[in-house]
């Protein structure tokens, strides 16, 4: 067990190996982004670059790790101590202060550069009292030292830039807006559900703290690796997800938790994502949120990151907001819970694809066949669509609207005289009687069949013609257009060539 860790590293967990249906080991899912935002990447083989983080000495404090940030500061001042306390008594002994107090000092025409400083001790105290400005009043400068004094100036600036930097440095690490991204939460899990008839990826963003982050903004990026059409292989290639970027659903008002919704759509990387296939996906979601801490001014970013294993399908947050005596009550112990809800488990693709297979496509009307030569030769024609009126052409076809106004008004009031001759037994024009057996055959035909089927199946064109009895188009005119005719046999109001058809049989 110990060299299969040291083989493969403490990421891989043991298995039964006496069973055959023993899962093999599997390796740790391996984060780009850490559950509480800290970017899971190192920098190596950096070579001379380092030179770059002295140059910005400042910022590598403020970086760097409290633990390092305590012991710089402490170093940094016991070294600062010592180093002028040393100076100090470096002095100290060059003028013979020293030797002076070893002889025991009586000789009073003697002027020590400071006062009361015999050995390393004292020296250190004396540096103590003037850089802390306590001032005990026991040991003192003398004007008959100008060393000490040029030391004394030193000293002053040397103390003021180090506590302005340490300092500085260490107020600046205090009030990082790092520390008010922690309370700022995540839901432990995303879900994929339906919301408004559209599947969605939803997480929830909470605040802790009753002061505001002003102008928040949230975004998300999809980590997946990925092969371009060129064969070039992206380990870590970084998509954007639309969180409501044309709608400003973006920006937040994060007074209470809200419930942040991706739509996924043809534009979405989730279009081809079902719930079968996320259990063979590998992706990393992470979510950034930005936004200015209202008490301090500066900008504060809080990230999170949801694997495949973390995206729940079929899921939805449970409410965790409640009204109460005049105010609200956000229920926080209910943040991170779910609770089942009836989702397809086909992707979005899936769907379209079947609901464009379902639907019923749009049928494809035929042209109307033109019209024959008006002429003799023309009565082929109308013959044809005698024949295809008994036939019973389609009735959904109309074509009325688009005969001229005249031609419908004459086509209808034609056929109606025309029913009525046929019903009635009435003498046709040219006196003969209208009979079954002296009707042609197409007549016969429709009149066997219900009026009602006959004119739903025969255009109108088709009527205006079966009343001209296999005559020519062009004889049929409004009898108002015609010359007003007195007088004579019934067969003298009718056409030239009606009368010598009528002639001929």
């Amino acid at each position: 067990m110990a060299a299969m860790r040291r083989k493969f590293g403490e990421d891989y967990q043991a298995v039964n190996s006496g069973s055959a249906c023993a899962p093999v080991a599997k390796r740790k899912r391996q984060r780009f982004v850490e559950k509480n935002g800290r970017c899971n990447v190192q920098h190596g083989n950096l070579g001379g670059e380092t030179s770059r983080y002295i140059s910005d000495l400042f910022t590598t404090l403020v970086d760097l790790k409290w633990r390092w940030n305590l012991l710089i500061f402490i170093l940094t001042y016991t070294v600062a101590w010592l180093v002028m306390a040393s100076m100090w008594w470096l002095i100290a002994l060059i003028r013979g202060d020293l030797q002076q107090h070893a002889r025991g000092g009586h000789d009073a025409s003697y002027t020590p550069c400071v006062a009361n400083v015999y050995n390393f001790p004292s020296a250190f105290l004396f540096f103590i009292e003037t850089e802390a400005t306590i001032g005990y009043g026991y040991r003192y400068i003398t004007e008959k030292c100008p060393e000490g004094i040029i030391l004394f100036l030193f000293q002053s600036l040397l103390g003021s830039i180090v506590d302005a930097f340490l300092i500085g440095c260490m107020f600046i690490k205090m009030s990082q807006p790092k520390k008010r991204a922690e309370t700022l939460m995540f839901s432990q899990d995303a879900v994929i559900s339906q919301r408004d008839g559209r599947l969605c990826l939803m997480f929830r963003v909470g605040n802790l703290r009753n002061s505001h982050m002003v102008s928040a903004q949230i975004r998300c990026k999809l980590i997946k690796s990925r092969q371009t059409p060129e064969g070039e292989f992206l380990p870590l290639d970084q998509c954007e997800l639309d969180v409501g970027f044309g709608t400003g659903a973006d920006q937040l008002f994060l007074v209470s938790p809200l419930t942040i919704c991706h739509e996924i759509n043809s534009k979405s990387p989730f279009f081809d994502l079902s719930q079968r296939s996320l259990m063979n996906e590998q992706f990393e979601i992470v979510v950034i949120l930005e936004g200015i801490v209202e008490t301090t001014g500066m900008t504060c970013q809080a990230r999170t990151s949801y694997t495949e294993d973390e995206v729940l399908w079929g899921n939805r947050f449970l409410p965790v907001m409640s009204l109460e005596e005049g105010f609200f009550r956000v229920d926080y112990s209910q943040f991170h819970n779910t609770f089942e809800v009836p989702t397809p488990p086909f992707s979005v693709k899936e769907q379209e694809e079947k609901s464009s297979l379902t639907s019923p496509k749009p049928q494809a009307v035929a042209p109307a066949p033109s019209s024959p030569t008006v002429g003799n030769g023309g009565r082929g024609g109308c013959r044809g669509r005698l024949l295809s009126a008994d036939n019973a052409a389609d009735p959904a076809e109309d074509h009325a609207g688009r005969l001229p106004r005249k031609l419908q008004r004459m086509s209808s009031t034609r056929e109606e005289q025309m029913w009525r001759g046929v019903k009635s037994n009435a003498p046709l024009p040219g006196g003969k009687a209208s009979s079954t057996g002296d009707l042609p055959l197409s007549i016969q035909r429709l009149r066997s069949s219900s009026i009602p089927a006959v004119r739903q199946g025969v255009r109108p064109e088709e009527r205006v013609q079966l009343l001209s009895l296999d005559g020519n188009p062009e004889d049929l005119e409004p009898e108002r257009q015609r010359p007003p005719q007195t007088g004579g046999r019934p067969e003298d109001n009718l056409p030239a060539k009606l009368r010598r058809m009528n002639a001929d049989r």
